[in-house]
């Protein structure tokens, strides 16, 4: 059973809310590399299914620490976004991907409408139900997702180290960025942006109430063990709390 006893499948949507003191909401959308066994892999082998290429790695792990830090809700999807990418629309290409950077997947190759439809019904509603309706507890909710990124993209190292990403909402964006220190190299909407498709949640959950919202990426080599993911959560709790001084609210 999930924490607030909702009718969602637990199976599918990981929702820690129960303890939340805060109005921040995390979400992590690529949580997860699981593929259920009726899909046989994708038709992938092993070394891509425990790759970036089925999930962001060390961002939950990530995302578990911050919620500690700040008292905040966590939910995170327990399905491989080549299943089903919940930081995607149903309508969008690569909510199911035919091939994720330089990978083919092949079980995902020519899926009907009715594969398609049955996807979005099984992993993308109950995770979008889940996040609107921990929001919707909330009085001022403040969204911010989890992601992490590889080093290397299509043979060129990556110099970011810290993505702060935002669709047309800009004001917690700018508040983070504020607070950086220097000690990593930060930049806005870096190695992604809106014009990727990445702000789908954003859009879906914040904009349309007007409620803050962030997107963070980290370089996924900053966050491998547990040092890395406990040294990262503290200095960007720290970096988000200050920032929602900034701007008005007390995390």
């Amino acid at each position: 059973m999930n924490h607030l006893n909702q009718p969602w499948d637990d199976t599918i949507v990981d929702v820690r809310a129960n303890r939340a003191s805060s109005q921040v909401v995390l979400v992590c959308e690529h949580a997860s590399p699981y593929i259920p066994e009726r899909f046989k892999n994708l038709g992938l082998p092993d070394d891509a299914l425990r790759s970036h290429v089925a999930w962001d790695p060390g961002a939950l792990a990530l995302a578990e620490r911050m919620a500690e830090h700040l008292g905040a809700a966590l939910l995170a999807a327990k399905t491989s976004r080549l299943v089903y990418d919940c930081n995607r629309p149903p309508e969008a290409q690569d909510a199911m991907p035919e091939r994720s950077e330089v990978v083919d997947v092949p079980g995902n190759f020519g899926l009907s409408s009715l594969q398609k439809a049955e996807r979005v019904e099984t992993y993308y509603k109950p995770f979008r139900a889940a996040v609107s309706h921990v929001i919707s507890r909330l009085e001022a909710p403040v969204l911010v997702t989890v992601h992490s990124f590889t080093p290397i993209y299509h043979d060129a190292r990556r110099d970011v180290e810290i993505g702060v990403l935002h669709d047309r909402d800009a004001r917690l964006a700018d508040a983070l960025l504020s607070c950086v220190d220097g000690q990593y190299v930060v930049r806005r909407n870096e190695p992604y942006g809106p014009d990727d498709g990445v702000t789908h949640t954003l859009k879906e959950h914040a904009l349309p109430g007007g409620h803050l919202n962030v997107m963070l990426e980290v370089r996924n080599d900053l966050i491998a063990d547990q040092a890395g993911q406990s040294g990262m959560a503290d200095l960007l709790s720290g970096w988000l709390k200050r920032a929602l001084v900034r701007v008005g609210v007390t995390a």
